[in-house]
């Protein structure tokens, strides 16, 4: 069985495949302080409570956009799993071309998500991620990256309002039943969803124009649903694409 690993700055996503059946899936806190064997612990106890077998695991494959964290998971991979793992990095086949100036500066889970996505729908592609960044990527007809744009998150931005505004609360994040509110509470949750929804549809639609095409839109990250929801040119939300990008670049370097 291949363990998969997604590194994010506030989340990593794990799963377990059996050949191309997600098994098991988690999500755990990102955590630049622990130790590779704080998260071998860590990962043994979800093992156990998912009531699966460490041994069984054959491979892992790690993608990550926090490099300080890359060491101790080949750590922990070495001592609890027995082997290295296959981190997406520079040299690892991919089977796609990326158009971006330095395709080193391309962070590994916009990959991994566009060759996740392409996979499964073909193109051409737009992905939306709402992550700690959100993130937009252009995907060809034959699957070509041909780059993206980079906006702040929904969780990072609603945290500076509430840091920067004293008489704002920190709220939970899901729509009003209008938009002309007569809260507070009520009122920031219409801005910041409505806000970031405004933002998507944009961006889409210019990368659409560009794209001289019509272009299916997927959509994963933690909030993508409630973004979706409201959103008129989001059309899947694809919640583990990232995990099945991974699963498919561990086969093409297998």
């Amino acid at each position: 069985m291949l363990l998969v690993v997604d590194i994010g700055n506030t989340n990593i996503v794990l799963g377990i495949y059996r050949e191309k059946e997600l098994l098991c899936h988690w999500r755990i806190s990102t955590d630049r302080q622990r130790t590779s064997d704080e998260y071998g612990m860590l990962i043994y106890n979800l093992f156990q409570h998912g009531k699966m077998d460490m041994k069984q695991i054959t491979s892992v494959i790690i993608s990550s956009v926090v490099p300080p964290l890359i060491v101790p998971f080949q750590r922990m991979c070495s001592r609890y799993f027995g082997g290295e793992p296959l981190v997406v990095g520079p040299g690892i086949k991919t089977g796609i071309r990326i158009h971006y100036e330095n395709p080193r500066e391309v962070g590994a889970d916009r990959i991994v998500n566009a060759i996740g996505a392409y996979e499964k729908y073909g193109g051409p592609l737009v992905i939306v991620d709402f992550g700690t960044a959100t993130t937009f990527c252009a995907i060809a007809q034959n699957g070509d990256y041909l780059g993206g744009a980079i906006a702040p998150g929904i969780g990072i931005s609603t945290e500076a309002l509430f840091q920067r505004a004293a008489k704002l609360p920190r709220i939970e994040l899901v729509m009003p039943k209008s938009v002309i509110c007569r809260n507070t509470v009520s009122s920031m949750q219409a801005g910041i969803i409505l806000g970031f929804v405004g933002q998507v549809d944009e961006i889409v639609r210019r990368m659409k124009a560009e794209l001289e095409t019509e272009a299916k839109v997927i959509a994963t990250g933690g909030l993508a649903n409630l973004i979706a929801q409201q959103s008129r040119t989001i059309d899947i939300v694809e919640p583990f694409i990232t995990l099945e990008g991974l699963r498919i670049i561990h086969e093409r370097n297998r």
